[in-house]
């Protein structure tokens, strides 16, 4: 865990913000864990001054909620890069989760029955032991029996596998999505993916009983963890950034979009081959302000220096500058050979940048 990050460290400058406002950081915070990107310049003006509850209440469930979610679980999966599935029914499941057309176990069933992740998962040793680890959290080495039963399965020999009876891989995957495990290992996963801290044995009992005789039960198990004592403690703490977080917020603070595909991927790729990515993550910052379509404004439009550097240290750093950070950027800034895009590079080189 990195340094504490109050809640609400700065007095909110605007009258018309209540008690319970957020402060830019919680803001960042929870626009990063929801739909995993920072705000864009039009949500950080609809949102300045509101309350956490009114933005969970908006965006959990929302389209955008479930796109980030389903990639989360894609990457989760390693149907990434060649092996990322790119069906109609794969392309369509954000907006079906949304209309409640599918639950989030249905899901994961699509995305275990693409051509893709068999690729991804050749063989039957290798395939039974993705379901069994990746779906339902079991260790094989303790389950051999079963791993030998599953791999039956895939050969096509009708068996009992996790208790079900199983004849071919489709039957292997469905056994696995629907076990009682799996609930339980998802919502385990999603829990430290969204609260950075385990979930509670007792609660996770509860939670994936609820969850298995009510599929659609997810958001709800979803808006009482972040709307209850854990997440506020998990907003009292920065984080550090995943390498997809890192490139998604890079150009929404920069370019004011989030990036194609082909960008996300090509970027992720490269940061995440390295066991210390800071360094690349310097390059692809200075690459994106020296690209000339970063939303750089002219050094001359920028009347009020003091201003200017506040509201930088807010929107990329969550808060505001110390009395020293502010003398020393201001400084800079006057200086003849300082632009816009050295304070930017200096902000999102610094170390905060990368934590959430």
């Amino acid at each position: 865990m990195a340094k504490l990050h109050p809640l609400a460290a700065q007095e909110p400058e605007s009258s018309e913000s209540g008690p319970d406002a957020m402060d830019p950081g919680v803001l960042r915070s929870v626009f990063s864990d929801l739909i995993g990107r920072p705000p864009l310049a039009t949500e950080r003006e609809e949102w300045s001054g509101r309350s956490l509850a009114d933005l969970l209440g908006a965006w959990i469930g929302s389209e955008a909620f479930w796109r980030h979610w389903w990639e989360e679980q894609l990457y989760y999966l390693l149907l990434v890069d060649s092996f990322r599935p790119e069906t109609d029914r794969i392309l369509a499941v954000p907006g079906d989760l949304k209309s409640g057309r599918i639950h989030v176990r249905d899901a994961l069933h699509r995305a275990a029955l693409t051509p893709t992740f068999d690729l991804r998962n050749p063989g039957a040793d290798t395939f039974v032991t993705v379901m069994m680890e990746q779906f339902c959290g079991l260790q094989v080495d303790r389950e051999r029996g079963e791993l030998e039963a599953g791999k039956r399965a895939y050969d096509g020999n009708k068996v009992r596998f996790l208790g079900e009876a199983a004849a071919n891989q489709s039957d292997l995957i469905r056994v696995c999505v629907e076990h009682q495990d799996a609930a339980r290992h998802l919502l385990g996963r999603e829990h430290e993916r969204m609260l950075r801290a385990p979930l509670e044995r007792r609660d996770l009992v509860r939670q994936a009983r609820k969850l298995l005789d009510d599929p659609y039960a997810f958001l709800d198990i979803i808006r009482g963890w972040l709307g209850g004592p854990g997440y506020a403690a998990r907003l009292l703490a920065r984080y550090p950034k995943s390498n997809r977080l890192f490139v998604r917020g890079l150009f929404v603070d920069l370019m004011g979009r989030l990036p194609e595909d082909v960008e996300l991927e090509s970027m992720r790729t490269a940061l995440d081959g390295l066991a210390d990515s800071r360094p690349l993550r310097s390059v692809l910052s200075r690459m994106l302000l020296d690209s000339g379509d970063a939303n750089l404004p002219a050094k001359g439009s920028i009347e009020d220096a003091t201003a200017w550097v506040r509201g930088q240290f807010e929107r990329l750093l969550g808060r505001s500058p110390t009395q020293d950070e502010l003398k020393a950027f201001v400084t800079a800034f006057h200086k003849p050979e300082c632009e816009p895009r050295t304070i930017l590079y200096a902000l999102v080189s610094h170390p905060e940048y990368h934590l959430s």
